[in-house]
Order: structure tokens, then C-alpha cells, then sequence
């Protein structure tokens, strides 16, 4: 008969053999969990959404990560149920299910609930032998299709492992039409919106939109590259956008993705005409709220020089919204609180207002990533709105110096790299010497923006 302790290391044993959210290696630090809470709270409960049982999983092993246990408990018996009404034609219990109860198998063990542990173990072990995958040496396609949709919310080199399962997950189950437009969304979602696809990525998403004709994000990429093909895309953009202003409230609506299509094909104030009129249907509604205000971010921050005397009322609205928005998102502010300065830099009055936020937000204690991009925004403020050069190429180079890979550091490496071509600037040798020093500066990706 076997010790408690060697009991317990058996179990420990079969749960590392598991696949969950909580074997997957997962990398993230406080601030990234925090906004990706918010993030998946933004998606809304829309039953018809094929990944909201995925979505609950995730906000479970979230939640138990910011120490909300029954929170976490919550949103994994949510997935479970979620789970069974989406799939409720195939059959009660399926593969589909395989890292929901893996992830309630940790979560008891975790609590000291080891009976429990151990019954959705045997759940994971008879859905196994019932549903093994189609392929010996790889994993069922459904979790390969999970840990890939999950994946998509963990950074870029995250992404590019999320593209490789979902392509398993395809191989082995190919009439799965969800997992091929998610896949197709990823790939194309890695690229800046101003460039054109490559021939190859663009092939897969015109198939993709034959077989899912009725998705809206796939929509609208294919419209943006009608647009880069010199279409006249006016008309559909307004007949898109009524269809999503009578979707369901949430992230997944298009709404974002459509108000973009509108300030860049059409006219920021219709944008943020468009913004203001789904905020009317639904005025608590708190990601709609973030939409409006980012629509009067890009009017007023891609306007020419400081705001006359007759926008004034314009700058109020925008700064209303940030506010309503840094109070509705308390825990993940801190991007909100930089447009909010970013606003305010436009106008003369104001700028002393932009300068106090970031003070502020330079002296709390940030993790790496947040500093980096913190650092990046300030530079610029301090580049364009306030003129101080010098001051403005020491915070690039603190933003280059934290060595996460991330659009912002591209950001400040590219506007060094742009110094050191400025004949004039007295620097130029400190900076080119600065950039030399990073482990991974390329000079050419630099220049061209693609550090």
C-alpha cells in the first residue's frame, strides 16, 4: 500500500502529465495578467461565440493566478457549461472538454481538494481512451486548437507557436471551420495594418472568407485590402458597420476593427459619430466606452498643431471619456492615462496637465514591459510636444535598454537609428555607439523600422 507522500507525488505525476493552462509554461508577469483579465472580460458572454468556453478556461487559470479562488472556480465550471451548450450536437462529452477538466484537476489539487483532483482526472484518462487523437505522436486537435487560441494572447513569439498547433489542429481535423479563421486572423493580425499581404497569406484569407462568409473580422481585413488595391470601399464599411452596431456588446463585436476602418477610409468625425452612437444604445457598457475615447484621441492627436478656441468642447469630451475610462479600467490604466496626456499635449493650456501624468506615472513602481513602453511614449512627448531633444533620446535609450522584444522598443531603436543620421545632432556618436551595444541591433531592421 502506498504513503500519503507517495500517493500525493502519483498525483502530482499524472497532473504534470496533464494538458492545461497550468502545464503550458505560460509567461507573464503581474501588469500582462492583469490586462489580459481585462481583455477577456471585454469579450463579453455572447453564447453564440464558438470560443467562449475557451474564453472562461482562460479567465479561470487567470483569476486563481491573482489569487481570486472562487473566482477561478467560477469561470472553469462556466467553460464546462459553455462547453456542452456549443457542443451540445455532438455529444455531451467530448475531447473538446479534455483541458477544462484539466485545468479543474489543478485547481482542486491546488485547494487541497484531492478526491476531486483525482475525479477529473479519470474524467481526463476515459475522454482519452474514448477520444484518443488521430495522430500517436501529437495531441488531440482540440487541444492543439486551445493552447493555440490561447496562445494568441501571450505576445509575439507566442503567436507564431499558436499558428504552428493550429495548423496541427487543422491537419488532423480539417471540417473545424473556427480554428481555420482563427488561424488566418493570426497570421494576418502579425501584420501593421499599412502593409500589403504577402501573395501567400493572402490566398489563405480569401479562402478562409468563402468558408466563414459571415465573420467580421475577416470581413474587414479583406476590405482593407481592397482599399490597398485601390477599391472604393466607402459603401461597405457604412453597410458593416450597421450589422455590428446590432451584434452583441463585447470585444468580438468588429466594433474596434470597424471604427478603424471608418477613420482611415473615411473621416475621423465619422468615426467618432459611429463610437458615439453605439455608446448610446449602450451607455455603461464600458469597452465602448474605450472606443469612443480612442476615436477622439485620433482626431485630436492627428489634427495639426494645438486645438483652436471652437474644438474646445471637443477636448472635453475626449478627456470626459479617458477619465470614465481610467475609473473603469483601475487595474490596467496605464496606456488610458498616457492618451489621456497624449490629449492633453495638444492644447496650450493643457500641456502643463500631460506633463503631470507622466511625472506621475514615472515614479510608480512598473514592471519592465510597462516602464518600456512608458518610456517610449515619453520620449516622444517630450520630442514633439515639448521640444527637449536631449532629454527625449535618453528615454529611447532606456526603452532600448530593457531587452523585451516588443513595438515600442522597435520604436525607440528606430527613432535612434534616425538621430544618428542627423548630421547636426552633437550625439550622434554616443547614440550609434549606444545602439552598437545592444546584443541584437541591426542597423538595416532599424532603419527600416523593423528592429
Amino acid at each position: 500500500m502506498m504513503s500519503a507522500a507517495e500517493t500525493k507525488s502519483t498525483l502530482e505525476s499524472r497532473l504534470d502529465a496533464l494538458q492545461s493552462h497550468f502545464t503550458w509554461d505560460l509567461v507573464f508577469g503581474k501588469s500582462i495578467i492583469v490586462r489580459l483579465r481585462d481583455k477577456l472580460k471585454d469579450i463579453g458572454t455572447d453564447e453564440r461565440n464558438f470560443w467562449l468556453g475557451h474564453v472562461y478556461n482562460l479567465q479561470g487559470f487567470v483569476h486563481y493566478h491573482m489569487g481570486l479562488v472562487e473566482e477561478a472556480r467560477s469561470f472553469l465550471s462556466k467553460a464546462t457549461e459553455a462547453f456542452h451548450q456549443i457542443r451540445k450536437g455532438d455529444s455531451d462529452e467530448g475531447p473538446w472538454l479534455l483541458v477544462n477538466y484539466g485545468n479543474l484537476a489543478w485547481l482542486h489539487h491546488y485547494l487541497g481538494e484531492d478526491e476531486e483532483s483525482e475525479s477529473y482526472l479519470s474524467k481526463v484518462d476515459a475522454l482519452m481512451k474514448e477520444y484518443p487523437s488521430p495522430s500517436e505522436d501529437e495531441l488531440h486537435p482540440e487541444v492543439y486548437a486551445e493552447k493555440a487560441w490561447t496562445l494568441l494572447h501571450f505576445g509575439k513569439d507566442a503567436k507564431k507557436q499558436a499558428a504552428d498547433y493550429f495548423q496541427r489542429a487543422i491537419r488532423m481535423q480539417p471540417d473545424m471551420v473556427e480554428w481555420q479563421t482563427s488561424y488566418v486572423l493570426g497570421l494576418v493580425s502579425s501584420f501593421n495594418h499599412e502593409m500589403i499581404l504577402s501573395t501567400d497569406i493572402l490566398e489563405k484569407l480569401r479562402a478562409a472568407k468563402e468558408k466563414d462568409p459571415e465573420n467580421i473580422y475577416l470581413t474587414i481585413y479583406c476590405l482593407e485590402q481592397k482599399a490597398k488595391e485601390g477599391e472604393d470601399i466607402k459603401d461597405e464599411i457604412h453597410e458593416l458597420a450597421e450589422k455590428i452596431l446590432m451584434n452583441p456588446v463585447g470585444s468580438y463585436s468588429g466594433i474596434k476593427p470597424i471604427l478603424r476602418l471608418y477613420k482611415e477610409h473615411i473621416s475621423y468625425d465619422d468615426a467618432i459619430n459611429l463610437a458615439e452612437e453605439a455608446l448610446r444604445k449602450h451607455p455603461d457598457d464600458r469597452y465602448l466606452t474605450w472606443c469612443a475615447a480612442l476615436c477622439y484621441k485620433w482626431r485630436i492627436i492627428n489634427g495639426k498643431g494645438t486645438l483652436p478656441t471652437p474644438q474646445q468642447s471637443m477636448m472635453d469630451r475626449a478627456t470626459s471619456l479617458y477619465s470614465d475610462v481610467i475609473s473603469l479600467y483601475p487595474d490596467s490604466a496605464l496606456l488610458k492615462k498616457i492618451g489621456l496626456a497624449n490629449i492633453y499635449a495638444k492644447s496650450r493650456e493643457a500641456v502643463h496637465k500631460a506633463n503631470q501624468i507622466y511625472q506621475e506615472l514615472l515614479e510608480q513602481d512598473l514592471e519592465d514591459l510597462d516602464k518600456q513602453m512608458l518610456y517610449n511614449f515619453y520620449a516622444k512627448h517630450l520630442y514633439y510636444n515639448c521640444r527637449e531633444y536631449d532629454m527625449s533620446t535618453d528615454y529611447h535609450m532606456m526603452a532600448a535598454q530593457i531587452p523585451h522584444q516588443t513595438s515600442a522598443r522597435e520604436n525607440s531603436i528606430k527613432m535612434l537609428a534616425n538621430n544618428t543620421r542627423r548630421s547636426k545632432n552633437r550625439r550622434c556618436r554616443e547614440i550609434q555607439e549606444f545602439l552598437e551595444n545592444l546584443q541584437d541591433y541591426d542597423p538595416v531592421q532599424a532603419f527600416n523600422g523593423t528592429t
